[in-house]
């Protein structure tokens, strides 16, 4: 029988990119209008009449409270704006926005970026990372496949040539040198750190051949037994599941967390289609810490 979810490597470039906005800034609704004042009193020579009772001040109404939570459930985009606004009927003035973390993911994709490359071969396409302090990179086995050398180019634009020094297709890893290691700067690698599930995370590469591209998710499952890479000799490899889009051409890219470490290289995908395969949400990397045993291995020769 056909495996109904087959998993793929990711190969050869096609489709769009993806690109994470900005907040909503958050603005306060108006309130209701306050009630109209009594008219004046006037003296009168009259007998003063008895009082008649009058109605009650208008109250404000819940109604456009329940249209907010409403239109919240309706459209997801508002839901941050309608949390905001279904709080005290009095808030407090605004105070100063508070200044970026180091967990907020915009300034992590900034920190990153400049680490990965896009790596270009005969074959096809894929993306890495530089590892270490010499400028070496990390990528997929598959993506180097049957390559000696390889070209890679980097955030500013630069292309480079670089030696495949070795691959493990077991663990679909491969270690690049690059020509010059100036103006390289290795990715911080999580190695020491397990991340959790429902932890935030960026993919970040080169998907459909479109470098510097960034998505977001969250760690979806530990230890995935999944089997890597094209030219894998081996059983299945324990993989981190993650909800990330990633897309061919992200292999090879690294899986970062909020702080910006390196926890995964990108490598493979679940796919409803094996001929047509794109994100359906669930995509596996390589933990890092079995990614650079194995590049150690490669790089002493082992």
């Amino acid at each position: 029988m056909r495996d109904p979810h087959p998993r793929t490597g990711l190969g050869e470039p096609r489709g769009p990119s993806f690109f994470p906005g900005r907040p909503r800034p958050r603005t306060e609704p108006p309130g209701p209008p306050a009630p109209a004042a009594p008219p004046p009193s006037h003296a009168t020579s009259h007998p003063p009449s008895t009082p008649q009772p009058q109605p009650p001040p208008p109250h404000p109404t819940r109604r456009p409270l329940a249209t907010a939570v409403l239109a919240a459930v309706l459209a997801g985009g508002l839901a941050g704006y309608a949390a905001g606004t279904l709080g005290d009927e009095d808030p407090a003035p605004a105070s100063a926005p508070a200044a970026r973390g180091p967990g907020d993911l915009q300034a992590v994709a900034a920190r990153v970026l400049p680490s990965v490359v896009s790596v270009r071969t005969d074959r096809g396409q894929g993306s890495g990372f530089v590892f270490d302090d010499r400028g070496r990179i990390l990528t997929n086995a598959h993506v180097v496949q049957g390559s000696s050398r390889v070209s890679v180019e980097l955030q500013d634009g630069r292309r480079l040539s670089a030696e495949v020094i070795g691959d493990d297709p077991d663990h679909d890893v491969a270690v690049l040198e690059p020509e010059t290691s100036r103006g390289l700067r290795a990715a911080r690698l999580a190695t020491g750190a397990r991340p959790a599930v429902g932890d935030p995370v960026l993919a970040i590469g080169s998907p459909l051949g479109l470098s510097g591209t960034v998505t977001s998710g969250i760690v979806s499952a530990l230890d995935r037994s999944v089997r890597l890479g094209e030219g894998s000799r081996g059983g299945p490899r324990r993989a981190l599941q993650t909800d990330a889009s990633i897309n061919p051409g992200n292999s090879g890219g690294p899986l970062v967390d909020d702080e910006g470490r390196v926890i995964g290289i990108n490598t493979a995908i679940a796919t409803l289609d094996q001929d047509r395969g794109g994100s359906i949400g669930i995509g596996f990397a390589i933990p890092v810490g079995d990614a650079v045993e194995s590049a150690r291995t490669i790089i002493d020769g082992g």
